[in-house]
Order: C-alpha cells, then structure tokens, then sequence
C-alpha cells in the first residue's frame, strides 16, 4: 500500500473542516436579560458568564452574544432613576466585554413593553440580520482561504445537493430565580405572555441558595410543560449582590466599591444617582404591569 504523504496545510484544513462540522450541528443561542439594572451590579454580569458556561457545557449550544436590556421609565417601579442614566452605566459595565452589549430599544419606548415583546423584537431583528448575510454575496480572498471555500463547497455538494441555510440564533431569556417565582404575582404577567417566553423562547435561570425553582415549576402546569425549555443553572460561588442593596449602601453613605465595575461606581458618585431622594421616586405608584393587565381584566 503506497504512503500518502500528508502537508501540514491539509492536515489543518481537515481539522477546520471537523471543527465547522462539529459547530453546524450546535444551536447559536442570544441571552437576553431584561430588568431594571438600577444599577447594574457585577451579579448582573456573573449571570451572563454562569448561563454560558451551562450552555456551552451542554454540548448542544453555542453563545453568540448577551444583550442587556434596560427597561424603561414607563416601568414606574419604586426608585428607579431615569434610564438614560442606567443605560450609560450598562454600557460602562460592558466597555471592556467582548459578547455582552446593551440594547437601547426596550428604555427609549415612551410606554412599558412586555417582556415578551422585548424578546420578538430581538428575535425579529437576528432574522432580518440573518437573511440579510445570506442575500449578501461573499467574496472570497486569495490563497488559502480561497482553497479552503472551494474544498468546503465541494464537501457540502457531496453530502448534500440543497443549499444549507444558515439557522437564525435563538434568543431565550436570561434571568434569576426571582423572575420565575414572579409568574405567580397576581396580575403581574399575562398568561400568554409566560406561555410564550417559555414556549416559544426558553429560560436560562440562575438560581440563588435557598430557591426552589423545581418546585416552584412543578406547581406551574405552563412551566411543567414547557420544563424542557427551561434551564436552571446553579450558581456554586455564591453571590447576594443586588440592585436594591447596592442602593441601601449608597442612602446610607457606605462604599460599594468591588460590588459594582469601578467606572459604574465612578459615575454614580459622580451625578449623586442614589439617595433617599431617589429612593422615593414613583413611591405610591403601582408597576406598570399591574395597572395595564388588571385593566385588562376588567369586564
């Protein structure tokens, strides 16, 4: 049998080949977390880390990118600043982040918009972008890279005599514990609406020490049922960093620093955000969810 002698040129490209075959066949998935982020704190951003690594250690899923979503001041939630401050302190927190970003949308709408709203607007727009490429013609460099494309497109004809279409990612939503158990609030979510964030998108839960998510799933038939598209991911390094302490600290007078990235904190001190001034705003003034669907309730 006469010995083929393989160059190191070919070797690579075979390995490029198994590794693009081996990411075809995982789902590209987009974390979408919504909220209030007043402020953003580093658990917000432990969140993004921590459902990755569950994801990417499922061997099904590949993370494309993380989107902040800063709510808006239509929220009307007790001490919630003015989103154009919490935006710029999301995009402080994300300056040096190479997949996490924040998205304006959600915070520049004059109205509050359901959650689930939220999420078909960025699936819409990976759709767009998505056709987009696919409508764009490629062209390719010289050389190697040249070589390569036209191996893979001859690869791909012999497997395959259809053109393969690029599947658009998913976007499923990243949250805690808390957003889950707040599907059981009286009028705080629509019905449909947690049908279709479970059902149509998917969770990526976080949970704290002493939640009992499973539970709390088991007691939801629209969560028994959709359960399959609901990831609870544990969070081993323990970590009680929230919004509303953060803001404790600063109407008391205490330092923050280490619970938030250092130019959030920079900013905070400097336009003086949290005091028991702003603690106050909208005091007395029911959520927006709550006024909207007990409306709606309404016979």
């Amino acid at each position: 049998m006469p010995f083929v002698k393989t160059t190191k040129e070919e070797v690579s490209d075979q390995q490029l080949q198994i590794v693009n075959m081996e990411n075809s066949e995982k789902t590209d998935v987009v974390l979408l977390a919504c909220g209030s982020f007043n402020p953003v704190t580093n658990m917000h951003l432990r969140l993004f880390e921590l459902a990755k690594d569950y994801l990417h250690g499922t061997g099904k899923y590949r993370v494309i990118k993380g989107i902040i979503s800063p709510v808006g001041d239509a929220y009307k939630k007790k001490g919630l600043i003015s989103a154009h401050h919490r935006v710029i302190m999301a995009e402080l927190a994300t300056k040096n982040s190479e997949w996490v970003e924040v998205d304006t949308w959600e915070s520049l709408q004059k109205e509050w918009v359901e959650t689930a709203k939220v999420l078909r607007y960025h699936q819409k727009k990976l759709e767009a972008d998505s056709c987009h490429q696919q409508d764009s013609p490629v062209l390719e460099k010289p050389g190697r890279k040249r070589k390569w494309a036209e191996q893979s497109q001859q690869f791909d004809q012999k497997k395959s005599p259809e053109p393969k279409i690029k599947d658009v990612p998913q976007v499923k939503l990243l949250c805690g514990a808390d957003i889950l158990e707040s599907f059981g609030v009286p009028n705080l979510w629509k019905s449909e609406d947690i049908t279709k964030i479970v059902g149509d998108y998917g969770l990526i839960c976080v949970m704290r020490a002493g939640n009992d998510a499973q539970k709390f799933i088991y007691e939801s038939d629209v969560l028994w049922k959709h359960q399959n598209n609901i990831h609870l991911v544990n969070e081993w390094i323990t970590n009680d960093i929230s919004s509303t302490k953060i803001r404790r600290a600063l109407s008391r007078g205490q330092s923050i620093r280490y619970l938030v990235p250092e130019l959030v904190r920079e900013y905070i001190e400097k336009h003086n955000l949290y005091n028991s001034e702003s603690e106050e705003r909208n005091a007395g003034v029911s959520l927006a969810p709550l006024q909207r669907n007990m409306a709606d309730a309404k016979p």
